[in-house]
């Protein structure tokens, strides 16, 4: 039987399925080698944006969200709930690289445009398939060396015999605490 959700995904936005991000890497890397292979670059535009919507409106018009939290997750059960900084740093990246692929196929410079969106297909579809997300790794180093406190999901888990509700599931001095040390 599967387990109750330990964090709602659209408002519980300091904690993430650490699946999903997978999903969505999933999505945004087939979808960007999709248009590599039929040629259409508005596709890149297209997913640039839908990661500007999810960053700014919410996950709940995230389409690749929507889909992982309402279809995917209620089958397969919630994964590990970890700090959503990491991935959200990293959809940032995708926005700059995939967005600057649309301008420069915009442009007529095909050979850039070309390898900056193969560029974010390849570190997508590398990242759903192994779970080592470039962008959550360099958010990582950036934080340790800006002084920014990790939480312990983004070293490897929930601390041992912590409920997901004291550690960042639910709950506002869990939120308060993780508003304090976001960058």
């Amino acid at each position: 039987m599967k387990q109750p959700r330990t964090a709602d995904p659209y408002r519980n936005l300091d904690v993430i399925d650490a699946n999903a991000p997978r999903f969505n890497q999933a999505v945004i890397g087939s979808l960007a080698l999709v248009a590599f292979l039929t040629g259409w670059w508005p596709l890149l535009a297209i997913l640039a944006a839908q990661l500007v919507i999810g960053l700014t409106l919410g996950r709940r018009w995230c389409l690749p969200c929507v889909a992982y939290f309402e279809l995917v997750q209620p089958r397969f059960g919630e994964g590990p709930v970890e700090d959503s900084r990491p991935p959200r740093f990293a959809n940032k990246i995708g926005i700059v690289f995939l967005g600057a692929a649309s301008l420069a196929l915009a442009l007529g410079y095909g050979v850039l445009g070309w390898t900056l969106g193969l560029l974010v297909a390849g570190l997508a579809l590398a990242a759903a398939a192994t779970g080592v997300c470039a962008g959550c790794e360099i958010y990582k180093v950036l934080a340790r060396i800006r002084g920014i406190e990790l939480c312990a999901t983004c070293v490897g888990g929930r601390p041992e015999g912590a409920s997901a509700a004291a550690w960042g599931g639910a709950g506002k001095s869990a939120q308060a605490e993780a508003r304090r040390t976001v960058p």
